[in-house]
């Protein structure tokens, strides 16, 4: 049976210390080696604590699942900021444009339950809501407004097909 473990790990600044280390060492795989390959697979996420899925199996191969970051994470990592705000919805600590909601929609789309990108950008949005985040320069109503008229339908809706001749 495989041995699964499930860590939170810094992007691309894994270490064999703890919380990796004393849990892969009684498996007797080589964890530098994992460490190397798990800093490998998030170091675009640098900065931000990624969750890491490690599986060894009964003959110690090893794979590793690397998933993203949560959307308050990355919203905050494109907006260089640190920590939202304390009050959300009366103070607003940075704006995010369309084209960045529509980015991070895209990267977080396979752990998300909205079936379109106009929803995935919704969720996004409505995690915006909870740092004290608008979005292009408007509070979330008019921009949830302004996407339910089509405004944005441009950015969100997939590009047609190309034409086969």
């Amino acid at each position: 049976m495989a041995e699964v473990i499930q860590v939170l790990v810094p992007g691309g600044q894994a270490n064999p210390g703890p919380p990796l280390g004393p849990a892969l060492g009684p498996l007797g795989v080589n964890i530098k080696q994992i460490v190397d390959e798990i800093n490998e697979k998030t170091k675009a996420f640098n900065g931000m604590q990624v969750p890491v899925k490690v599986i060894v199996d009964a003959q110690k191969n090893v794979s590793i699942e690397v998933g993203t970051p949560p959307t308050s994470a990355l919203i905050m990592q494109e907006l260089a900021i640190s920590k939202g705000s304390g009050t959300p919805g009366v103070d607003f600590v940075g704006d995010l444009s369309m084209d960045a909601t529509v980015k991070i929609a895209k990267m977080k789309m396979d752990s998300m339950l909205a079936p379109t990108l106009k929803n995935a950008v919704k969720e996004v949005i409505g995690t915006c809501v909870s740092i004290g985040v608008t979005v292009e320069g408007k509070k979330v109503k008019e921009i949830l407004k302004d996407i339910a008229e089509g405004k944005y339908d441009n950015v969100l809706s997939p590009a047609p097909p190309a034409p086969t001749s």
